[in-house]
């Protein structure tokens, strides 16, 4: 009976095992907890793994591909949720999974939450984890076989936005900061808007503003004249930009899977068509983003 026990054991903590270790790592922004809110690094996040209701310890989970499909492309991914919560898998996970299928590493940011009910946080601090996860992530690119010069952003709905903040905004690296992260670039060498909200979108492009992927549905009206007139911005400014209107979709539809529309569910490939079409997934190809 020891002998079947002990059989019975090994057989149960083999997928156990074999769990932990396929469980992405977690890398938090700052070791200390974000700056200003150091005293609430330890609260645990709220709601479930698909969707959370509070982020008080912003953090990057990676996804690296298969070595022998890494492109050296590497994009950071910001769920959306109308900054009153995170829709960690459906405008997270997955999108990192397809992307880690085209060669791409991603990094899913958990930002903080402003529009919680009493958050103690202001708009200003998605921006900072956005810029933050773009500057570690480039700091560490070596470690992950990443190029410094192909490293963009994606983001969904109150994502989007996030990506807005950070790259219509001051990037460079900060001279002399105490913390060599902050020293590097945080601008994305590309980004891509999915449904995004209108916030942070600028009257005037500046000149350095990454090449840009925008995709949207018709019916889902006021997202869709954020970026028709971010597409309209990029257009005047003569930098590189493409848009997919939808006819129909609504919002929030993730990476397609749910739709039963046939363009809804093929989004993806336009995106990685695009990344193709424009280098990003070319490792003997200049990386200078897209070209």
């Amino acid at each position: 009976m020891k002998i079947k026990h002990a059989i019975y054991s090994i057989l149960i903590a083999i997928p156990l095992t074999t769990l932990a270790q396929d469980a992405p790592p977690v890398i938090h922004l700052w070791p200390n907890g974000a700056p200003g809110f150091e005293s609430r690094k330890d609260i645990p996040e709220a709601g479930t793994s698909a969707m959370l209701k509070s982020v008080d310890n912003p953090s990057l989970t990676v996804f690296l591909p298969p070595k022998e499909k890494a492109s050296g492309a590497a994009v950071i991914i910001c769920p959306g949720g109308g900054f009153f919560q995170l829709t960690f898998v459906d405008e997270g996970t997955a999108a990192a999974k397809f992307l880690n299928n085209i060669g791409v590493a991603a990094f899913v940011l958990k930002y903080r939450l402003p529009r919680v009910t009493n958050s103690v946080y202001t708009m200003t601090n998605p921006r900072e984890d956005g810029l933050r996860a773009m500057r570690l992530v480039r700091s560490r690119a070596s470690e992950w076989g990443i190029d410094t010069s192909r490293i963009g952003m994606v983001g969904f709905s109150a994502g989007g936005e996030v990506i807005s903040m950070v790259a219509f905004g001051e990037t460079a690296g900060i001279t002399n900061a105490p913390d060599p992260i902050d020293q590097v670039s945080a601008r994305p060498d590309f980004i891509a808007e999915i449904y995004p909200g209108g916030g942070g979108i600028p009257q005037v492009l500046p000149k350095n503003a990454p090449p840009a992927f925008l995709l949207v549905a018709n019916d889902d009206r006021s997202h869709a004249n954020g970026v028709l007139k971010l597409f309209a911005l990029y257009f005047n400014a003569d930098i590189p930009v493409e848009i997919h209107g939808f006819t129909k979709g609504g919002h929030a539809f993730g990476m397609g899977t749910r739709s039963r529309l046939t363009t809804i569910k093929g989004w993806p490939e336009l995106l990685a068509d695009w990344m193709g079409d424009n280098n990003i997934l070319n490792p003997a190809a200049p990386g200078k983003g897209v070209k």
